[in-house]
C-alpha cells in the first residue's frame, strides 16, 4: 500500500472527503505511525551508529532519527568495547559534580532529546558506538512507501482508521471493530518481532503463538 492507496481509503473507509478531514490525513499518519513504533520493536528499524566524543564536553549527539537506546559502548583499541551504563542527569550532575575532573566516561543519560550526557566528563577523543531504535521518515506524498507501508499493511491502515476516526468522533461500535482489527494485525507483528527473526527452523522446534 502506497500513500496514495493509504489516503483513498482512509476517504472511502471514513466515507468523507471533506476538507478538514483530508487536510488532516498526513497528521493520523504520523500518529499511527509513532503508536506502532512505541508498542512494538521491531528488528527492521535497529541501527547502529559510529561517533566520537569531545574532549572536555559532557554532551553526545543523538542521531536525528534517534527513538530509543539499546546501547552505548565506548571503543578501545583492539575493538574492546566497554558498555556506559544508563542514568538519569540527577545521577549525572551528583556523581561527577566537577567538570573540570575528566576520564573515560562510564555513565549515560538522556539530556535532552537531542543529547546524552556523559559522566565524567571525557578527557580526549573516545569512539562510540550507539545501538538504538531508529523512527523511519514518514509516510507522506515525497516518501510514497515505508516498510510499514509494505510489510504490515493491515495494521497500518487500522492504525490510522483508530487515529482517523477518533478525529471524526465516530461511533464507538465502529471505533472498537477498527481497534480490534489493529490489536489482531499488532499480534502478528509482535510474533514476527520475537519470534520469526530469531527462530532457525532447522533447529528450533515450531513456536505455537497464541492467536486472537
Amino acid at each position: 500500500m502506497n500513500y496514495t492507496e493509504l489516503k483513498t481509503a482512509l476517504q472511502d473507509y471514513a466515507q468523507t472527503t471533506e476538507t478538514s478531514f483530508v487536510t488532516n490525513i498526513d497528521t493520523f499518519i504520523g500518529q499511527a505511525e509513532n503508536r506502532i513504533f512505541l508498542e512494538i520493536d521491531l528488528p527492521d528499524f535497529r541501527k547502529a551508529s559510529l561517533g566520537k566524543t569531545s574532549d572536555g564536553s559532557t554532551y553526545l549527539s543523538k542521531p536525528s532519527d534517534f527513538l530509543s537506546v539499546y546501547s552505548l559502548a565506548r571503543i578501545s583499541t583492539g575493538n574492546e568495547y566497554t558498555y556506559l551504563l544508563p542514568k538519569d542527569v540527577s545521577f549525572i550532575r551528583e556523581a561527577y559534580p566537577d567538570t573540570d575532573t575528566k576520564g573515560a566516561p562510564e555513565h549515560y543519560a538522556h539530556f535532552d532529546s537531542s543529547f546524552f550526557v556523559l559522566g565524567p566528563v571525557p578527557d580526549g577523543e573516545y569512539d562510540i558506538q550507539l545501538n538504538y531504535k531508529s523512527r523511519p521518515a514518514q509516510l507522506s506524498s515525497s516518501n510514497a512507501t515505508t516498510w510499514l507501508s509494505t510489510n504490515a499493511e493491515a495494521a497500518f491502515l487500522y492504525a490510522c482508521l483508530v487515529e482517523a476516526y477518533t478525529y471524526l468522533k465516530g461511533e464507538a461500535e465502529v471505533m472498537g471493530f477498527y481497534d480490534a482489527r489493529y490489536k489482531e494485525a499488532m499480534s502478528s507483528l509482535v510474533k514476527y518481532s520475537i519470534v520469526d527473526v530469531n527462530t532457525d527452523s532447522y533447529r528450533d522446534e515450531p513456536e505455537r503463538w497464541p492467536l486472537f
